[in-house]
């Protein structure tokens, strides 16, 4: 999992508007500020679909950075944010819960038509990432 800051900012009665300065031509909205991790996730996955692996910078490098300073006076924030890339491949792991919460978990999972593991990969990722 890495972290990568992204310069967000809104306008007067409009949506929050996320760009990264990392990546270049990367950006998101949000129409409010609980929907950032789920449009921060979705731009990630997007821009790394297409784009080589890019090591992000130190907020110390971001603050040296005159358009990003500009933004900072203009009202915009930075945010920190987790991305764990997209990855199809699968690999088995053997845990271990209580037994209550197994039980708990393969109730809910069963309610929602889901398989136990795709619940607690949901489940981890949206601890990991709020998406």
């Amino acid at each position: 999992m890495r972290f990568y800051t992204a310069l967000v900012h809104q306008d007067e009665n409009s949506a929050y508007g996320l760009t990264f300065p990392d990546l270049p031509g990367c950006f998101a909205a949000a129409d409010d500020w609980d929907g950032i991790p789920a449009a921060v996730t979705e731009a990630l996955d997007l821009w790394f679909e297409d784009a080589q692996d890019v090591a992000p910078a130190s907020l110390e490098q971001l603050r040296q950075r005159s358009d990003i300073t500009e933004a900072l006076a203009a009202g915009a924030v930075l945010l920190r944010v987790p991305y764990v890339p997209a990855d199809t491949a699968v690999e088995r792991v053997n845990i271990t819960l209580e037994r209550g919460l197994l039980h708990a978990i393969d109730t809910t999972a069963k309610e929602r038509g889901m398989t136990r593991s795709s619940f607690l990969a949901m489940a981890a990722r949206h601890q990991l990432t709020g998406a």
